[in-house]
Order: C-alpha cells, then sequence, then structure tokens
C-alpha cells in the first residue's frame, strides 16, 4: 500500500473515530439543552399556576365563601383548583398554546375531572413513598404526541379546607348538591392526595435538536473531507512527488546515466535525502572513474 493511501485510510480512521466521539457529545449537549428549555417552560407555567391558586385562596375565596354558606347553589370560582383550570382554558385559547395541558390529579377528587389516570396515580404513590422528593419531570406520549411533564405533590395544608373535603356532614350544602357525597372526602392535612402536573409538547423542540445535530455533524464531516483533501493534495505536492522524482534520478544513476540531477531543492528533509544522494552519485562516478582509468593503464 502507498504512503498516499495509508495516510488516508489512517485520516479516515483518526476523523470518523473524532466525529463519533464529537457527534455523542454533541448529542448529549443538544438533548440537555432541549430538556432544559421544555423543564424552563414547564416551570414557569407550575409557577403561574401557583400564583392563581395562591390568589384565589387568599383574595377571591373570603369574598365567595359566605355565598357558599347560604345559597343553594354552589360557586366553583371559590376553589383554587377550578380557578387555576380555568383560567389554564383560556391560556390555551393560543393556538400556541393548544396542546399545554395542566391538571390537579387527585386520587379522590370533589370533581371527577381531577381524578388521576393510572400514570398519575404513579406519580402521586412515587410522592407518598418518598415524602422528601418535591418534583418529579419526564416524558410521556399522550394521543400519539410526546409531552414532557412536571409535577409537584399536592396535599391540604391548611386546615379549613378540610371542612368541604373531610366528612359529608361538614360540608356546604350547595357543594353536596353540586358534587354528591360519594367523592372528595377523607381527605387528612398534610397528607398527599395528588400531584399538579404540567404537560409541555416536547416533540418540536426535541426534533430541533435533532435538526441542529444533523446539521452541525453534517458541516463537520464536510470540513473533515475538505481537510482530508488538503492533506493529501499537500503531501502530494510537497513530500510525495518529491520522493518519486528522487527515486526516478536514483533509478537513472544506477544505470549508469550520471548526467541525472536532483535538481535544486528545498532546505528541508527531503532536500537533505536529495543531497545525500547527489553526494553518492558524485562519489559513485568518481568511484567508477578511477576504476575506469586504472583499466586504461593496463
Amino acid at each position: 500500500m502507498k504512503i498516499g493511501t495509508r495516510v488516508t485510510l489512517n485520516l479516515i480512521i483518526v476523523f470518523t473515530v473524532g466525529i463519533l466521539i464529537s457527534g455523542i457529545a454533541l448529542a448529549s449537549v443538544l438533548d440537555a439543552k432541549a430538556q432544559g428549555e421544555v423543564n424552563s417552560k414547564a416551570s414557569a407555567l407550575m409557577e403561574m399556576n401557583n400564583s392563581i391558586r395562591n390568589y384565589t385562596n387568599e383574595r377571591v375565596q373570603p369574598l365567595l365563601l359566605p355565598k357558599v354558606e347560604t345559597e343553594d347553589k354552589f360557586i366553583p370560582e371559590s376553589i383554587p383548583a377550578f380557578s387555576v383550570r380555568e383560567i389554564f382554558e383560556y391560556f390555551r385559547n393560543d393556538p400556541e398554546y393548544a396542546n399545554f395541558l395542566y391538571k390537579d390529579a387527585t386520587l379522590d377528587p370533589t370533581n371527577l375531572r381531577d381524578k388521576a389516570d393510572q400514570f398519575e396515580t404513579q406519580i402521586v404513590n412515587k410522592f407518598r413513598e418518598n415524602p422528601d422528593k418535591n418534583t418529579l419531570s419526564g416524558y410521556r406520549t399522550i394521543s400519539g404526541a410526546k409531552l414532557y411533564y412536571t409535577a409537584k405533590p399536592f396535599s391540604v395544608t391548611n386546615e379549613s379546607c378540610l371542612r368541604c373535603h373531610s366528612t359529608p356532614e361538614k360540608a356546604p350544602k350547595s357543594q353536596l348538591a353540586t358534587y354528591g357525597t360519594e367523592n372528595g372526602f377523607g381527605w387528612k392535612l398534610n397528607e398527599v392526595l395528588g400531584t399538579q402536573i404540567v404537560y409541555v409538547p416536547a416533540e418540536n423542540i426535541l426534533n430541533n435538536a435533532r435538526d441542529s445535530f444533523i446539521l452541525i455533524t453534517g458541516i463537520v464531516v464536510m470540513v473533515f473531507a475538505v481537510v482530508i483533501i488538503l492533506i493529501n493534495l499537500l503531501l502530494k505536492r510537497t513530500v510525495l512527488q518529491r520522493i518519486k522524482n528522487i527515486a526516478s534520478v536514483a533509478e537513472q544513476v544506477s544505470v549508469g546515466d550520471m548526467n541525472a540531477d536532483f535538481g535544486k531543492q528545498n532546505k528541508d528533509e527531503i532536500g537533505d535525502l536529495a543531497e545525500a544522494f547527489n553526494r553518492m552519485k558524485y562519489s559513485l562516478e568518481i568511484a567508477i572513474n578511477m576504476i575506469n582509468k586504472k583499466r586504461d593503464n593496463r
């Protein structure tokens, strides 16, 4: 195998290994960046929903609870979870956020709309098994769409809230008339009852990260290909072609052509090699002349 071919193969191997290593590192960085972007959106929505919950609990509920006690019709706007859900639906009216989801997924909710499904029940149980854990996140596919979720444990920390959820006897009559007596009772203070969970569409962000990976990898491959070509051209021009010329002249000298000349060489290693061949040629020429002279004298 010729030197140029060996050098090219070695460069291809080195660059291939480099591309693989850099590709793995790049994929990891882009995935982390994409997940960070999705997680940032989910966390912002969670904080917005908690702000709505706190506002309803501190400012709206005290105004509406007296009416709930005296009127036969239940006022759901007095419940923080209801306010969060309804305001989030207004938020989803924007087409850009139509696929975002929020849910107060509860094991035994008053409103069955908040009933935790099997996946969400597993998250609630994880929070119950690990009281120190205050957040869980990951990916879930719903109706064929890949969603990133962020979940926090939900529990009652205000004893006044248990009035509506301890026993049917203590609950407002308007609540019983609206939701019945079967669901949403038996809650305990500080017990994990469910999870606040936000779902953010992740497919577009992950696809963008994948497209960026393909683009950057393609550019790197093109750059490496150009480098290999340039190195081959440089190697051929500065090394291989000059060595071939030296070999050709040496071949001519070996068959007795003492007029063959290595020509002017650069002051480098190959130039030193040509000078060494020149000295050898001169020495050989002197030796041949001496032999011929001795032969003539006989």
